[in-house]
């Protein structure tokens, strides 16, 4: 009989801490409230009420919303990712005077191949060989 074995399940499922809050949406509006904070310490009432609400809308963003499933943060790193790299990769073999020396050097610095020198069966043996081979043994040259 095979031995049985528990499958984890949900293992994509966020852990929840406060009611349908998850750790990592905690974290982002525990930072938030931080930075609102900061912002009522350094800025009149009216800049703060204008940098608090565009801190929770971001703040509300980056925690709650999901597009196609995966949470905010996910979608927003992918899309940087996406807008920064090059859509066109090309690959440009031209090389600078500096490196086609370097290149010549390691070519001239190289030894060259040994040389194996194999000996040839002369042929008359292998002749001899072949029609052995062929007859099953009936032809010996040696008789």
């Amino acid at each position: 009989m095979p031995e049985k074995f528990v499958v984890p399940q949900f293992i994509d499922t966020e852990d929840k801490i406060l009611g349908p809050i998850t750790v990592r949406q905690f974290l982002i509006m525990l930072g938030a409230v931080l930075i609102i904070f900061i912002e009522y310490k350094l800025l009149a009432f009216i800049y703060f009420v204008l940098a608090a609400a565009v801190t929770a809308l971001i703040a509300g963003v980056f925690a709650f919303m999901k597009i196609n499933s995966q949470p905010f943060h996910i979608f927003f790193v992918n899309f940087l990712q996406t807008t920064t790299r090059p859509s066109l990769r090309v690959w440009n073999k031209e090389y600078n005077e500096t490196e086609l020396r370097g290149f010549m050097k390691v070519k001239q610095e190289a030894p060259p191949p040994p040389t194996v020198l194999k000996s040839h069966p002369e042929s008359t043996r292998l002749r001899d060989l072949t029609l052995t081979v062929n007859t099953g043994g009936v032809y010996n040259p040696e008789e």
